[in-house]
């Protein structure tokens, strides 16, 4: 694995889900940081968007606004491409974008309808594997390495009643994080000269990990239960979590600008709680 923590190019960043909470953050931490970044999300965000574009370009990088539905192939593969048309390369993947209500909302296993859970895991377990192989499939290609991040959840640590959909497609971006990071990802290159062919990718200097989060301070985790308490109160009475912290998007962002950088490169196949220690793994 490349190990060196300096380079000659100004590296490139994609944040998926990146108008509004952690994915904002994110990607306003890795523009502090010194890289590019194209930041994407549906169509109904892109006025949140093109607000996160300039708040970026204050800080002196370049941005772009990118709409996808990560879900959709079409549109990952097009959004990688409109980023390295725009700003030359990609280094940085942090596939953020993610649903909970879309994810059947609160029911139990007995009473779930599976159509309805498929709905969360086309965006948080399809939508993160086509941005994890998109983006592999660039770096690969650029032949300098480079960082893949996830977004899993304490609810992939370990399940909760009521939110089993959820959990479930949580707990599959941390498995699949392992698998891409620790083992082989299977790579299609369209050139038939290529064919298809099995690629480690910690040997081609690319780390693929996650985060996961606890109870952060985003309109995700409002509940009416909040009221004449705090942000999070709802949300840890309902999970029976620990009276711990609620976190700021910052403090996820923290740690995906460590993992995005090059001084992560002995780091892969994780998945980092963000939780004030609600989970120990």
């Amino acid at each position: 694995m490349n190990t060196d923590t300096t380079q000659e190019y100004t590296r490139v960043a994609i944040v998926t889900g990146a108008a509004q909470g952690i994915g904002r953050a994110i990607a306003l931490r890795l523009a502090a940081d010194g890289l590019d970044v194209a930041v994407a999300d549906l169509p109904g965000q892109i006025d949140s968007l093109n607000a996160v574009v300039e708040e970026i370009e204050q800080l002196g990088r370049k941005a772009i606004a990118v709409i996808a539905d990560v879900s959709k192939e079409e549109d990952v593969k097009a959004m990688v491409e409109a980023t390295v048309s725009a700003l030359g390369r990609l280094d940085v993947m942090v596939a953020n974008a993610g649903v909970v209500n879309g994810a059947g909302g609160v029911v139990s296993v007995m009473d779930a309808k599976v159509e309805d859970w498929q709905k969360g895991w086309d965006v948080n377990i399809r939508g993160t594997l086509l941005c994890y192989q998109y983006a592999a499939r660039q770096m690969v290609k650029q032949g300098a390495g480079g960082r893949i991040i996830g977004a899993s959840s304490i609810c992939g640590q370990r399940g909760y009643a009521g939110v089993g959909g959820y959990c479930i497609s949580k707990a599959a971006v941390r498995s699949m994080t392992q698998t891409a990071g620790a083992l082989a990802l299977i790579i299609k290159f369209g050139s038939p000269t290529h064919a298809s062919k099995a690629l480690e990718l910690r040997k081609e200097g690319i780390t693929v990990n996650a985060y996961a989060p606890g109870v952060i301070e985003t309109k995700m985790t409002i509940m009416q239960a909040d009221e004449g308490h705090y942000h999070g109160y709802g949300l840890k009475q309902f999970f029976k979590i620990p009276d711990v912290r609620t976190g700021k998007p910052a403090d996820v962002a923290n740690v995906a600008s460590f993992l995005a950088s090059p001084h992560s490169h002995f780091i892969t196949g994780q998945t980092i709680s963000v939780d004030d220690g609600v989970h120990f793994a």
